[in-house]
């Protein structure tokens, strides 16, 4: 006889043995897997040699489909990369356009030195051309201040007392006289140019001899001659050069050439007027002649010139 619990019959029994169900359920043994696993990868290899043609065809098929896939995956790092190569290459042409301007500047202020030097080279060539047409020994120097004075036309040179300046030295350059030494340093000196108020110089007419003085007017293209009569032998053109009366000046030198002569019945001397023919406003080199610093003071009896020195010791042309 069957006993079942309070509450329960046997019908009821049955069913709470039919309900209950295991909570785990066990499976292959894990030596089981791997010999399982180990038979499948001999029959797929066995499979991949004796049909190695239909796995081309499907691996061909597969990489024909994926190939546009990897190619849009592939696009945002090429055109990456191509945008970086073309700033790249835009940087290196500006660098290298920037190289070529400042070579160029380069280049051009050379040109522009060697023009310069050109230049100076020409008025070398001129200046050791006047220096073999004069008998005298000469000294070649360079400008260093101008005097920005109108009324007082000095230039200072690069050559002084120890190289043998003296006072009163006569100075020239490639064209004609341009004044002399007024004041003497160790290491350079001052000139007065023939255009000074102050200076005068004897002069003459190269065509007929005429004695005159040239004064400064205190323009640089511009002398005057004094105390010369109306009827004086003097025309437009004439050449003037140094007479070398007072001994200062070696004679023969240019000087001027006479731009203009003036008559008037009032006035008894007539009013003529020179242009230098030295380029004073464009002075760069000058030669220095090497003469005896102490020069002849006594005149030709027949000379008709007073033996006292004139401005800057030049001798003193007569009134008549």
């Amino acid at each position: 006889m069957t006993i079942s619990p309070p509450g329960c019959s046997v019908n009821g029994n049955k069913r709470w043995g039919q309900a209950i169900k295991p909570l785990f359920r066990q499976g292959p043994s894990l030596t089981a897997r791997v010999i399982l696993l180990a038979l499948l990868s001999i029959v797929l290899m066995s499979l991949g040699g004796h049909r190695q043609g239909t796995l081309e065809s499907v691996r061909y098929t597969l990489s024909a489909v994926v190939y546009p896939i990897r190619v849009v995956a592939e696009l945002p790092f090429e055109l990456g990369d191509l945008i970086s190569r073309r700033l790249s290459g835009r940087q290196q042409l500006l660098a290298k356009n920037e190289r070529l301007r400042a070579q160029r500047l380069l280049n051009e202020a050379r040109l522009q030195k060697l023009d310069a030097l050109e230049q100076e080279n020409i008025r070398l060539r001129e200046l050791l051309g006047s220096s073999q047409e004069v008998d005298e020994p000469v000294l070649i120097a360079e400008l260093m201040r101008v005097d920005l004075d109108p009324y007082s036309h000095l230039v200072q040179i690069s050559k002084g007392a120890r190289d043998g300046v003296f006072r009163g030295q006569p100075v020239l350059d490639a064209n004609g006289v341009i004044g002399q030494v007024d004041k003497v340093g160790p290491f350079s000196a001052v000139v007065r140019l023939i255009t000074d108020p102050s200076h005068a110089i004897p002069v003459r007419v190269n065509r007929n001899g005429v004695r005159a003085v040239a004064v400064g007017t205190g323009h640089l293209h511009e002398l005057k001659l004094i105390n010369l009569p109306n009827n004086t032998d003097i025309r437009p053109g004439d050449l003037l050069i140094t007479s070398g009366l007072g001994g200062r000046f070696p004679p023969g030198y240019p000087v001027a050439r006479v731009a203009s002569v003036t008559t008037d019945p009032g006035p008894a001397f007539a009013r003529v007027e020179a242009r230098p023919t030295a380029a004073l406003d464009r002075l760069q080199e000058v030669l220095l002649v090497k003469r005896d610093q102490r020069p002849a003071r006594l005149a030709d009896p027949g000379s008709g010139t007073d033996p006292r020195p004139g401005k800057h010791g030049e001798a003193k042309q007569p009134g008549s």
